[in-house]
């Protein structure tokens, strides 16, 4: 069995001028399907900076970590392939993004609202509503 490990993050944002909430979105050019920025870890590098710098190399995004939000989703993508991707809940008030060309079609802030309807795994939507229920925490901090 190959073992993978990836990071990546749920980005979220204020909007300024309606005061709604945003979480930033990729949409895969292989298969179209919509998830959270996350990429493979580099040797040396700790979960915390792969997920830093994964999300800034799709989607020119940068982020600092605070929460102590973290939650791990596992699956096998491939026959003999075991992946585990771990997730960190953060915030920006950066607006502007970029999508990484090659791999990422499309980069984009949804409506937290829509956000669960919008993904296309299960595993997301978990991750989601773990994220989600987390910020109903009065002294969740992201």
């Amino acid at each position: 069995m190959h073992y993978e490990k990836s990071c990546g993050a749920l980005v979220l944002r204020r909007n300024e001028e309606d005061g709604k909430m945003y979480i930033l979105m990729i949409r895969h050019r292989m298969g179209g399907h919509r998830s959270f920025p996350k990429g493979h870890m580099e040797r040396g590098e700790t979960e915390r900076m792969t997920a830093v710098r994964e999300v800034f190399e799709e989607t020119a995004v940068q982020i600092r970590i605070r929460s102590d939000f973290r939650a791990t989703v596992h699956y096998r993508p491939l026959p003999g392939v075991s992946k585990e991707v771990v997730y960190f809940l953060t915030q920006t008030d950066q607006k502007e993004i970029k999508p990484r060309q090659g791999e990422i079609a499309q980069v984009e802030w949804v409506p937290v609202e829509n956000a669960e309807a919008s993904l296309s795994h299960e595993n997301d939507k978990t991750v989601f509503r773990a994220a989600m229920k987390k910020l109903e925490d009065p002294s969740a901090r992201i």
